[in-house]
């Protein structure tokens, strides 16, 4: 006891001899030893991506030449795994995906230099759920952008996440800062599925708000895995009054504080106002210096698009109107909703 108040004595004697600037020399060497190792990663992660590339081309290429067939590739794989002991990779069924993704990019000068981004068991998972280049061109997008995990990402294609988000009814073409337009439109889909909640076809706000926050971590990734729970029935207070926000999130990527207001019944115009409301309150009032504009998303069990279209169209405050569900479904009116394969590009390019 006595030796550890001796060190404690000593270590504040150090601390306060050496002052803030040692605080802010470790705090500088931590980061760039985190950065440091985030960057060693991603080169072995690059450097086998491109590994797989190399092996699924050199095998095209021999079957070209040689005709090879099954038998041949599986006696590789018994090869290599006897020549490389305990390293993954080289089963026979990889082998055959090596070949694939070789084959399926090869030609495709956006996507071939984009796949290095993310890791192999990612790319795998996108190759043998997309068909569409555009479609693996968000996923992968999104993925190194938003940080998914490989489970995060299954979700994500299993909920449609590429046509819901396309089809968002937003006001940010004209409310959002340009720096953060795109990738804002991309933050907000146009239905949400809970499917994780227990609750049955008729329930209550305060009944469907308790169900979210008792699955809060489903919650999040469902919303897009990039937000911070900030609280729910969050107060504020205007001019002596009272107002509670349903969910307040943070988006870590947008660095923008997102309020969420729960609908059980179909969107009313009426809505928008009052989200306008706590966006201008938040904004004023929560905001810090350096962060984006507060966004606001109107989760409604319905909603009819003309509806929302008329009620955003004059509303200076970001604002975002979806559907929730409780089980996974896209709707019939969004197909063929799509924005064009231009304008999808578009909206990519920065991502």
């Amino acid at each position: 006891m006595k030796e550890r108040l001796i060190k404690s004595a000593k270590r504040q004697i150090v601390n306060e001899t050496i002052g803030k600037g040692y605080h802010s020399l470790l705090k500088n060497i931590k980061e760039r030893i985190r950065s440091a190792q985030y960057e060693a990663l991603k080169a072995v992660n690059k450097e086998m991506i491109r590994l797989y590339w190399d092996i699924g081309q050199m095998i095209v290429e021999r079957q070209k030449g040689e005709n090879w067939g099954k038998s041949v590739v599986e006696m590789l794989a018994k090869d290599l795994q006897n020549e490389f002991p305990g390293v993954a990779g080289y089963s026979s069924d990889n082998l055959w995906r090596m070949r694939k993704f070789y084959l399926n990019f090869k030609d495709n000068e956006k996507l071939a230099p984009l796949v290095q981004e993310i890791s192999w068991a990612k790319n795998i998972v996108i190759m043998e759920s997309c068909r569409d280049d555009l479609e693996r061109e968000f996923y992968i997008r999104m993925t190194r952008k938003m940080g998914w995990s490989k489970n995060v990402l299954i979700h994500q294609i299993e909920n449609k996440t590429y046509k819901k988000t396309l089809s968002s009814q937003t006001n940010f073409d004209k409310a959002v800062p340009v720096k953060i337009r795109n990738q804002a439109k991309l933050a907000v889909k146009d239905e949400y599925t809970f499917n994780f909640l227990e609750l049955g076809e008729e329930h209550s706000e305060m009944e469907l708000e308790r169900a979210i926050i008792s699955r809060i971590n489903q919650f999040l990734i469902e919303m897009g895995g990039t937000y911070a729970f900030m609280g729910n029935q969050y107060r504020l207070e205007i001019a002596g009054k009272e107002y509670f926000i349903d969910i307040l999130l943070y988006h870590r990527h947008l660095k923008c504080l997102v309020a969420i207001e729960l609908k059980v019944g179909e969107f009313q115009p009426e809505y928008v106002g009052k989200m306008q409301f706590y966006l201008a309150a938040l904004d004023d009032t929560i905001k810090l210096k350096g962060e984006n504009p507060a966004i606001g998303i109107i989760l409604c069990k319905e909603k009819n698009r003309t509806i929302v279209e008329y009620a955003l169209r004059e509303t200076k405050k970001p604002i975002g109107v979806a559907e929730y569900k409780i089980v996974t479904r896209l709707p019939k009116e969004l197909k063929g909703q799509l924005p064009s394969p231009q304008q999808i590009e578009k909206l990519m390019e920065k991502m």
